[in-house]
């Protein structure tokens, strides 16, 4: 099948070609351009990399007033995220980690300037001042290593400039009711050390009306600061020191109530008052620091990454949503619950690069890195049906430790064929151990009282990868590749009830079979760009809810598979004048699944969710993974005007969606099926054609659409009457703003 559509899709392009490089280009300004990604560790051309990838640059994310993954995700079609009370989880693929079980190390994992996060917290709100976002799509384990059989996200931030230069950028949201506030200085300091300070500020509410508080939730405050310092005292020499410092609070939650019994139709309006534990919402304070420097060995460059990653932070959710009684009156939220987290991090990357331009190129490295994860998780109850008033405790701590070895070759065959390599072997130790009890309160809806102890020892995982890259012309590059991704396994870090006999979870691993075209026509003003592929794997790890015994069921799915074609395109058929698309088709579902959680289409004689032999004998092969669409796309046009008076109009108008997916844990046809959407971006800026300073307007999401990033059954008799719970999406938001660069 791959080999058939690789054959399809090349002569497909190759007529593109013959058409496109027809035009006559009007001005070289109308081209592309050259976008240099480091995806296998050294820079190269985006063009020239056999990896299915999109790049989203920095000036991009800023003009849409990109802040957190969610937003960042809709320039990135068979990318997805789910949203949750606890973190959010990148989907690319329909593979990802459940945000559940906090402990997971997740399929698709963070870097951050080269060092690994694993965990969202380590970077919280990462988007401000970046050069580019590099989307890996499929297993990255052979380069990338730690934790990526399904993808990898590279964010890469601006570094100092060789002359002084500042920028100040003001935004203000009407619909959010507050400021945005973003800015940077950059330059030398001596002729050897260059600086550059960049900072951002928000301070804007939410978009649900919470009729109990009287507050837009969630209200969203930021203060993020990042210091960069690069010191160069020779041609052979540099190192690049980045400090960056992040602290957020969420104001109040993000869940709406709806009806189980049909299908999603989301408000924005809530009813919910302070839990017991606290207010709603989120604090949490992040440190990222990385420290890069190079060494010209001869011909040969050694590169040296180290990183230290901290965060705490804790979360306070209430869930059941009451109204008051004629005599105003609220009964008492009855189910709530907060995580209180700590984690941090080292780790340290040595690699050699060979020169280019040889018969055989190469890059061999090491990587190691070690962490102390510590989860509290408090669950309060108030069933007065039940006469269960009391407090849950689960406290859950664990010990990390990774050692990798790596290489990847290039052989050049000839001059348009070359073959690669790569190989990474990792190792893993870990040390978990779990807590659990009831601290006050009679309790009858599940085991609560427990103690687990877990190792992990000496986990061995080998991913390699192959790739053979032929260029047909200059301009067209075919590639087939075939890679393995491995994710380590794990603790059950917050199910009550745990035991010794559940607490581990096996390892996951990935196969990859990927094929492509990469095309420039056109003089630059054309690029299109193809892949297809078939990702399986196998151990896959899933935390799923049970409303009827009200717990999490943490283990290994058997297996899965994901297959599908993407493609993107970019035209450029006049000066000032640019259109981006991008789209994605993929069926992804599980080929085999004993034991798995009874779905909401499953009658109760086939499931019986609230027995146990009925769930041991279940399994939904065929059935489609969750928070996965079959269709996804974005798509953008630019126009630029420029006046007489040296000022100049740019408009872009951006629109993003996807097909309908099941984003509840039972894929529920009803509350647990969130249907196909488009959404509309705009943006339109005036300001002299040097652009030293525009004003603005953005507007995101102009037609209202609301949509979920994921829902639960929240049943009786955690509820005095059931409900689905919705975490609804960002609305539609209009903002004016300004900007000086200097």
């Amino acid at each position: 099948m791959i080999a058939r559509l690789l054959l399809s899709t090349t002569m497909l392009v190759s007529l593109c070609a013959g058409s496109a490089l027809a035009a006559e280009a009007e001005d070289e300004s109308s081209t592309l351009g050259e976008v240099v990604v480091t995806a296998q560790k050294r820079e190269q051309k985006l063009q020239d990399v056999p990896i299915s990838m999109e790049v989203v640059s920095g000036e991009k994310l800023s003009d849409f007033a990109t802040n957190d993954f969610k937003q960042m995700v809709k320039f990135t079609p068979n990318v997805s995220v789910e949203t949750t009370a606890g973190n959010d989880t990148i989907y690319i693929r329909g593979f990802g980690s459940p945000p559940a079980n906090f402990s997971f190390d997740q399929a698709v994992s963070l870097y951050m300037d080269g060092v690994y996060a694993g965990r969202n917290r380590q970077a919280q709100a990462p988007f401000f001042d970046l050069a580019r976002v590099e989307v890996l799509r499929g297993p990255q384990g052979a380069l990338f290593g730690k934790n990526t059989p399904a993808g990898a996200v590279s964010i890469v931030s601006a570094g100092p400039t060789s002359s002084f230069e500042g920028s100040v950028t003001a935004l203000y949201n009407f619909n959010l009711e507050g400021p945005e506030v973003s800015g940077y200085v950059s330059g030398p300091i001596t002729d050897k050390i260059g600086a550059r300070l960049a900072v951002k500020l928000l301070d804007q509410d939410g978009y649900i009306k919470n009729r109990a508080t009287g507050h837009d939730d969630p209200g969203n405050k930021m203060a993020l600061a990042r210091l960069t310092l690069r010191f160069a005292p020779t041609d052979d020499f540099d190192y690049t020191l980045k400090t960056e410092y992040s602290d957020r609070q969420v104001k109040g939650g993000l869940t709406v109530s709806s009806p189980l019994t049909a299908s999603q139709n989301p408000h924005k309006t809530r009813y919910l008052q302070q839990s017991a534990l606290g207010p709603e919402g989120t604090e949490a304070t992040s440190w990222l620091v990385s420290g890069t420097g190079n060494l010209s060995i001869g011909d040969f460059t050694l590169t040296s990454v180290t990183g230290y990653s901290f965060f705490r932070s804790n979360i306070i959710n209430g869930f059941d949503q009451s109204v008051p009684n004629g005599n105003g009156a609220v009964t008492p939220n009855s189910v709530y619950n907060s995580y209180p987290e700590h984690f941090r991090q080292w780790s340290q990357e040595v690699r050699l690069l060979s020169p280019t331009g040889q018969k055989l190129e190469y890059v061999v490295g090491a990587y190691y890195d070690t962490a102390l994860y510590q989860l509290t998780q408090l669950g309060g109850f108030n069933i007065a049906s039940l006469n269960y008033f009391g407090l849950l405790n689960t406290e859950f701590r664990q010990r990390s430790q990774t050692l990798s070895a790596f290489a990847q070759a290039t052989y050049h065959v000839t001059d348009q064929f070359r073959l690669m390599g790569s190989l990474r072997y990792t190792t893993v130790d870990k040390r978990g151990h779990f807590f659990g009890r009831l601290l006050y309160g009679p309790f009858a809806l599940r085991p609560v009282s427990a103690v687990a102890n877990g190792k992990i020892n000496n986990e061995d995982n080998w991913d390699p990868s192959i790739t053979a890259q032929y260029d047909i012309t200059p301009q067209i590059m075919v590639y087939a590749t075939y890679g393995r991704g491995s994710k380590s396994g794990g603790f059950v870090s917050n199910t009550y009830g745990t035991t010794n006999a559940t607490f581990i979870y096996k390892p996951e691993k990935s196969e990859n079979l990927e094929a492509g075209v990469k095309s420039t026509l056109a003089d630059g003003r054309v690029v299109l760009n193809v892949s297809i592929y078939d990702t399986s794997f196998k151990n896959l790890q899933v935390s799923v809810y049970n409303p009827t015994i009200s717990t999490y069921q943490t283990g290994n799915a058997a297996s899965a598979t994901s297959q599908g074609i993407e493609g993107s395109a970019a035209f450029y058929p006049a000066k000032g004048l640019d259109f981006t698309v991008a789209a994605a088709y993929q069926d992804a579902k599980y080929d085999n699944f004993p034991g798995a959680a009874c779905l909401a289409t499953q009658p109760i004689t086939q499931c019986n969710p609230a027995v146990p032999a009925s769930i041991a004998a279940n399994n939904i092969k065929g059935a489609p993974l969750p928070y996965t669409s079959k269709f996804s796309f974005s798509a953008q046009g630019h126009y630029r005007h420029e006046f007489g008076n040296d000022m100049a109009l740019d408009t872009t108008v951006a629109v993003h969606g996807r097909s309908k997916y099941f984003d509840s844990d039972n894929e529920s046809p009803l509350f647990g099926r969130q249907k196909g959407y488009a959404k509309l971006d705009a943006r339109v800026q005036y300001g002299p054609t040097d652009e030293r300073w525009h004003v603005a307007v953005v507007g995101k999401n102009l037609t209202d659409e609301l949509t979920t990033g994921s829902a639960f059954n929240l049943p009786a008799p955690i509820t005095a009457a059931p409900r689905a719970i919705l975490y609804l999406e960002e609305t539609r938001s209009v903002a004016i703003e300004g900007g000086l660069k200097f």
